[in-house]
């Protein structure tokens, strides 16, 4: 059945079309160039695509301002005017937390948008997409496209649909052309929307975006492999997954390939949230951080992307370890997690698993210029964990027990577990071996706190 269009007023007075699809996770779906939710209904790919999305989500899909069911008197299509519309779209359905999908055109407001509100984004997946437009105006389709705005509209549209986007020339291309006719104006297009996208750089916010990221590309699409890397690689912890294929458009090609990665990305830490139940609001927990040491200096060692392939590492070796044995993933940060596991043995056990595996399993190669035999340096994390009633707020933990956890971790060496007494006496006789570290001071706290350092190597 077609979606119930509803209608959302931004801050400025812009009525912005709107449907939703399906229960559960909620998924703002932003528009790819040009959009009309109602038409893109009737085009079986497109309807595919949405389908699949809400088998187990909320999707929401809205219109750009300017075009589509939404209010086409505009004359703002700034980045924060299109930040304007994502905010009414939520507000009006009432989201708290939510996954964003930001394509081509609108992934820079989908990026000014996690950056602003980190609190409200679960998860940010960028689909073939830039920091700054003029990665996207020099490619030479889009300018050869371009070029034929103001000498022939129809041919226009149907250059768009098949070299933008891939639509197969003939019938789908003219289909798809109509639809975009009918979506938007060509005076709006010469005279705002693509003057306004000209100057789209939101550069700035890439550090700022603190949320799980996955940037998505195809490789033999017009916009160049390099810019999706370097957009990952400067917004902190993002993955990169590089897709075979040509077209501009998700719902095209492949597209089980593309809903495979948004659904592993998507579904991460579920299995182990099924599997327990959460605890409740205020309830024991111990809390777990990690923290890569020197990320800063790999970093400036390796270059931003072989870095963005160890942080990888560590990333995937935490989550698998808190899938084993029952703990939740509360948030990433940077180059480290905070955790919560239910049980102080559970948490032990966890941070001895992970530092195991770094030690065995995740290294970095060698620099370039290094000779091939050269060995390879292990990741080296810090690991503290604390345990005590936090406060819970939405997915997130606060308070004294936090704050003192973040505190332990930053004692650590790379390589070594610190705990607090509170965590040593939970798991007395539990065949744990832990070294006094003696009494610390710790910033933020009166008091100095004794630590002890879990000796987890095997010749312990």
């Amino acid at each position: 059945m077609e979606p119930r269009i509803q209608y959302a007023k931004t801050a400025d007075g812009v009525s912005i079309a709107f449907w939703t699809l399906g229960e559960g996770m909620p998924v703002v779906h932003l528009p790819l160039l040009v959009s009309h939710i109602q038409l893109e209904w009737q085009i079986a790919e497109c309807r595919r695509w949405y389908e699949r999305l809400a088998e187990k989500r909320k999707l929401v899909r809205y219109d750009f301002r300017g075009g589509g069911l939404s209010e086409r008197s505009v004359t703002d299509f700034s980045v924060d005017a299109l930040v304007l519309d994502v905010e009414a779209v939520v507000d009006r359905l009432g989201l708290e937390k939510f996954a964003l999908l930001g394509l081509l055109a609108s992934g820079p407001a989908a990026i000014a948008y996690a950056a602003r509100h980190p609190e409200r984004v679960s998860h940010l997946l960028l689909w073939c997409t830039y920091a700054a437009a003029s990665d996207w105006s020099r490619s030479p389709q889009v300018q050869a496209v371009r070029a034929l705005m103001d000498k022939d509209w129809a041919f226009y549209t149907e250059a768009m649909a098949a070299s933008l986007l891939g639509w197969s020339a003939g019938e789908p291309a003219r289909r798809y052309a109509a639809l975009v006719r009918d979506s938007v104006r060509p005076e709006f297009l010469q005279a705002v929307a693509i003057p306004a996208i000209n100057k789209f750089d939101v550069t700035p916010f890439l550090p700022h975006v603190k949320v799980p990221t996955l940037v998505l590309h195809r490789r033999q699409y017009g916009l160049d492999v390099d810019v999706a890397r370097g957009l990952a690689s400067r917004i902190p912890d993002a993955r990169l997954a590089l897709l075979e294929g040509a077209s501009g458009a998700p719902y095209l090609g492949d597209t089980e390939a593309v809903l495979s990665a948004i659904d592993e990305f998507l579904g991460e830490g579920q299995e182990a949230a099924a599997g327990a139940e959460r605890p409740a609001a205020g309830a024991f927990r111990t809390i777990l951080f990690t923290d890569v040491e020197g990320s800063t200096a790999l970093t400036q060692r390796l270059g931003d992307a072989k870095a963005r392939e160890v942080l990888r590492q560590h990333e995937r070796i935490v989550r698998e370890a808190l899938r084993a044995l029952g703990g939740s993933e509360v948030k990433t940060m940077g180059d480290g997690f905070m955790a919560s596991v239910p049980s102080a043995t559970r948490a032990l056990e966890c941070a001895i698993a992970m530092q195991r595996a770094f030690s065995v399993g995740a290294g970095l190669a060698p620099p370039e210029g290094a000779a091939s035999s050269a060995p390879t340096e292990a990741i080296r994390v810090r690991i503290g964990l604390n345990a005590g009633e936090p406060i819970a707020v939405e997915e997130d933990l606060f308070g004294t027990a936090v704050i003192l956890a973040a505190r332990i971790a930053a004692q650590a060496e790379g390589g070594e577990i610190l705990v607090a007494n509170v965590v040593r006496e939970l798991a007395a006789g539990k065949g744990f071996l832990f070294a006094d570290r003696g009494e610390t001071a710790l910033r933020g706290f009166e008091d100095p706190v004794r630590l002890y350092e879990v000796r987890w190597r095997e010749e312990a």
